[in-house]
Parts: structure tokens; sequence; C-alpha cells
């Protein structure tokens, strides 16, 4: 499998997920976006022993996009406590069935994982396992009973942007999960992970990577992100 590479240096590597790959190994045992990119770096720099490729953050199993690995445990660390100050911004598109109310909007919720049903809940704030999820959405353009939305998380809790728009009641296309009463079986998540921009950890210049989903319906709907899309990027 031929994993893009979106930006590369002796510290850091972002990485073009695709879809229904999962990040790391599980269960299933499928080839994992991990594993590919250690045994592309061991035969590109033709290294002995094992390759070190830190994971620091996470893209759900049907989500594709730019995603950022750390090559040294230096990077490692400190684009972890990137993600902890919210110092690593995360732009994502989403397509979601309705229209919201209001163009542009910030969402917080509490949420709970159920990891025996390997699903999240909204909760109220005083469940003794919420988490707090933020993030922020503007409407892009609609087509019919689709909305495209770009989605800038400030906290990355697992599931978040599904979740929180599926419970503002406007679902994503093609999600089974938290949509499965308005999507067919079959139909591919569209939700896609955009824009990632940060400080280097190490060189202190501003990084700052795009992707962009697939040229399949539902995407293919607007000029943002179908065949037609202009070439200039979503500023973050």
């Amino acid at each position: 499998m031929k994993i893009p590479i979106l930006y590369e240096d002796n510290h850091l590597l972002i990485a073009e997920k695709p879809v229904n790959v999962p990040v790391q190994g599980d269960r299933s045992g499928d080839s994992d976006l991990l594993t590919i990119l250690k045994k592309d770096l061991k035969i590109r720099y033709q290294k002995p022993g094992n390759v070190y490729l830190g994971l620091v953050h996470r893209l759900d199993r049907p989500v594709g996009g730019a995603i950022v690995f750390a090559k040294t445990s230096k990077a490692a660390s400190r684009l972890s406590d990137m993600i902890r100050r919210q110092a690593l911004e995360r732009k994502y598109f989403a397509v979601v069935h309705g229209t919201p109310k209001e163009k542009k909007d910030q969402l917080v919720n509490y949420l709970y994982k159920d990891k025996r049903q390997n699903k999240v809940f909204v909760v109220t704030p005083d469940h003794p396992k919420a988490k707090r999820a933020v993030l922020d959405y503007e409407i892009m353009e609609s087509y019919k009973d689709l909305s495209l939305l770009s989605v800038h998380l400030h906290t990355g809790r697992s599931h978040q942007i599904r979740v929180q728009l599926s419970n503002a009641g406007y679902p994503l296309f093609g999600d089974q999960k938290y949509g499965e009463h308005v999507n067919k079986k079959g139909q591919q998540i569209a939700l896609w992970s955009h824009a990632i921009r940060f400080e280097h950890p190490v060189r202190k210049e501003l990084i700052e990577t795009h992707s962009w989903p697939p040229h399949d319906f539902p995407w293919d709907l607007w000029e943002t992100t179908g065949s037609n899309r202009s070439s200039g990027e979503l500023p973050l």
C-alpha cells in the first residue's frame, strides 16, 4: 500500500491516511498505518533494526486525511504536549444531513466512552467519567438535504466530531454508528482530516499541511471539495 507523504524531515512525518485503514494494529489483524509507515522508512533509509515512529494522535478507522507522526522521542514528547495545550490545530471537512441553524457555532459537550460497545455518549458534566469536548463548525455550502462543514477541533476526544454533530441533530453522511437512522449500510463516512498546523517541535517554524478528500460522492457535490475544487487551501 502506497501512503502519500505530505511532509517529512528528520523529526516529523505527516501522512495521508487512507479510509478504512486502522492507525495502529487492532483485533482485526488488518494492515495498519503505523506498521506500513515503519516498513517504508526502514526500506527507504535502509535502517537496521527497529524503526521508531511515535503515534501522537489518531483518526477513526473509516476517516481519511492528514495525520502526524514523530520520528524521534523528543518530537513525540513535544507534539503530545502541544496537543494537551491545544496548540496543534486540526481542521476537518464533514458532510452532514440537514443544515445547522447557525452558520457558525461552537459545540461544547461532555462525552463518555463505553469501551465494551466502542461507542461514545453525550452525558452530563457530573458523570464520573465525562470528558469535555469542544469544536467549532462553519457551514461552507449546502445542497438539498446535505451540508458541507468545516470543523475545527479544540479537543481530541474519541469519535468527537461524529458524536457532537449527531447530538446536535446533524449526523455525518455514511456514519453507521451515530447516524444509523439516516444512513444506508455500506456508505462511506464523509469525514476528512483536511488541515494541520503547528509550530515545529525542534525548528520552531510554522508547519501547515493540507489533504483533500477523494472525488467521490458526496464530496463531489461541491466545488470546495469536488472535481472542480479550487487549488487554494482553507485557512486555519
